[in-house]
């Protein structure tokens, strides 16, 4: 604190269309927020202005982002707006960096009001990439719809916002710094966190850390390799997983954060993660994972790149709960999954007789559910699972918990999965993504869509396909009222549901940066012992065709094929 108190600034502003938060918060092109003038301020004024002046007044915000090109700049502005907006503390991940189930742990170990997180999470970076910025509230979770629209109405009338633009903040070094605002009586406190120790320290009161270290560097040493895709979760697997649990330093890869990703698009998945398959493939290592760019999503490999499809990962760790000693002490309160997800945790559900949630895709509804005391274990097909240790799902968690799962059975991945579905059966899943498709196009094409599925002679229309018959039993867009604060959520997604169980799943993301990306989804469950083992394209392949001819996406895309299958 030198010198003379720093100059709060009322800059004059005017509103710019389309800041409506999605499913994730704001994301737009990097540019958008790099050159159009007060773009990102205008969005960090509406959330500060989005919290009563009475709680906002002197309280604690965390910030951290996932290291993507604009992160540094970003959180100067927002150090400065939030400084001048009543904010009495923040707490900032060194260097800028927190992985987003990290600001989650943060959020609710200190107490903090909020957190905002700078990340388009599994989307690309770098100057020609995406950018995002969302807001957590109190619970460590995503805002809730009330509060996003709130964020959303501000943005359309905004006339100005407050900044102190002569406040620097050094984010290399730990510790706090204050600072001497005009007008204030308190200064302004800026704190640098290590971006790892607290969500480290969390997860050692989950797990048990020395069965997971005589897994990973014992006499029957698991191998495994982890892929950090040039995201946040670098830092987080070199301290976890090779320093604190004693796994080969060389197990880890990519970990070194990048602006843009390494020219990468860091989504674990068999297409973006292919690096990983590779080498999972040639037999050389036990276990595999990989983590997107802020490090709640992650994609899990057996031997031979044997893949987990992330609706049956979350109904392993389901069915094996009790190998986590977190759960030995709080008990199960329930299993959610958002609605696109197969329905492989519900067999789990029913069987532990256990509730079963299905919620709309995106972390806040779980949040909900977790709140209340309703829900345990979660999670999504968009390689999302997690528990309410915080209210984000959590890659790394979910790597933990499967290594606990192993170090307690004793098996392989596959051998892992093999028995579940002997048990269980089988849901074969797939996921079709059809990115960057024309907005007005593919708004048209859900619009048709549902018109013909909502005519009263759509069900129990009967499609053939490969000699086998499939009859809509049920078709609608899906619909969800929260049994905690009963807030109805409508336009979730088409769905056509089978006689047999079968679904075809027709949704509009909210993730993407451009253009529109439309997702569908096709689940089928068979019991019989003879099909569980097969391939699942294959096994989908009926449905997959009903899905292509329903909706006619090729001919009216132009596409001959999507642009990820999962």
């Amino acid at each position: 604190m030198d010198g003379s108190p720093l100059p709060l600034v009322t800059v004059l502003t005017a509103p710019y269309d389309a800041q409506r938060p999605g499913t994730s918060g704001l994301r737009k092109k990097t540019n958008v927020f790099q050159n159009k003038p007060r773009y990102l301020q205008n969005f960090v004024q509406c959330i500060f202005a989005s919290i009563d002046l009475r709680d906002r007044q002197g309280s604690t915000v965390v910030v951290g982002g996932d290291g993507r090109y604009y992160n540094k700049d970003a959180i100067e502005i927002i150090v400065q707006m939030a400084a001048a907006n009543g904010i009495g503390r923040l707490v900032i991940g060194q260097n800028g960096i927190l992985s987003t189930p990290a600001v989650s742990c943060i959020i609710r170990k200190i107490k903090a009001i909020g957190g905002i997180i700078l990340t388009a999470s599994h989307n690309p970076g770098g100057p020609d990439g995406d950018f995002g910025i969302k807001y957590n509230i109190s619970s460590g979770g995503p805002a809730p719809e009330a509060v996003t629209e709130k964020i959303f109405q501000l943005s359309k009338t905004i006339e100005e916002y407050a900044i102190c633009p002569d406040l620097k903040v050094d984010l290399a070094t730990i510790g706090k710094q204050q600072f001497d605002l005009e007008n204030k009586f308190k200064p302004f406190t800026v704190e640098i966190v290590d971006s790892v120790e607290a969500y480290t320290n969390m997860l050692r009161n989950i797990f048990d850390f020395s069965a997971l270290k005589e897994l990973l560097s014992g006499t029957d040493q698991l191998k495994i390799r982890l892929d950090a895709m040039h995201g946040v979760m670098g830092p987080y697997v070199k301290r976890i997983l090779c320093e604190e649990l004693g796994s080969p330093a060389n197990s880890a890869v990519n970990c070194t954060p990048l602006e843009d990703f390494g020219g990468h698009h860091p989504d674990p998945n068999l297409t973006y993660a292919a690096d990983l398959v590779q080498a999972m493939q040639t037999g050389s290592y036990d276990f595999g994972a990989a983590f997107d760019g802020d490090g709640d999503r992650n994609m899990i490999l057996g031997k031979h790149g044997f893949f987990v499809n992330p609706s049956d990962s979350v109904a392993v760790i389901a069915a094996n709960i009790f190998t986590i000693p977190y759960f030995q002490q709080t008990g199960v309160r329930g299993f959610a999954r958002s609605m696109p997800t197969s329905g492989a945790l519900d067999r789990v559900a029913k069987a532990t007789k256990i509730a079963l949630y299905e919620t709309p895709t995106g972390w806040k509804f779980f949040g909900n559910l977790m709140d209340a005391n309703k829900l345990s274990l979660c999670g999504e097909e968009s390689f999302g699972t997690g528990s309410d240790h915080i209210r984000e799902k959590d890659g790394l968690w979910a790597v933990l918990a499967w290594l606990s799962i192993i170090a307690k059975r004793k098996q392989s991945v596959e051998a892992i999965m093999q028995e579940h579905w002997q048990k269980y059966g089988r849901n074969f899943f797939t996921r079709y993504d059809y990115e960057e498709v024309d907005a007005e196009a593919a708004g048209k094409i859900m619009k048709d869509l549902e018109t013909m599925m909502l005519d009263r002679a759509f069900i129990g229309h009967k499609f053939t396909v490969c000699e086998e018959e499939y009859v809509v039993d049920k078709a609608d867009n899906f619909e969800y009222c929260d049994p905690v604060d009963g807030s109805i959520s409508r336009n979730q997604g088409l769905r056509i549901i089978f006689t047999d169980g079968s679904r075809l799943i027709f949704r509009l993301s909210g993730t993407g940066s451009a253009g529109a990306t439309i997702r569908i989804y096709i689940d089928s469950y068979y019991k019989d012992a003879t099909k569980i083992f097969k391939d699942p394209q294959a096994m989908l392949s009926p449905v997959i065709k009903i899905a292509l001819k329903v909706s006619q996406i090729h001919e009216r895309t132009g596409r001959t094929s999507p642009t990820v299958i999962t």
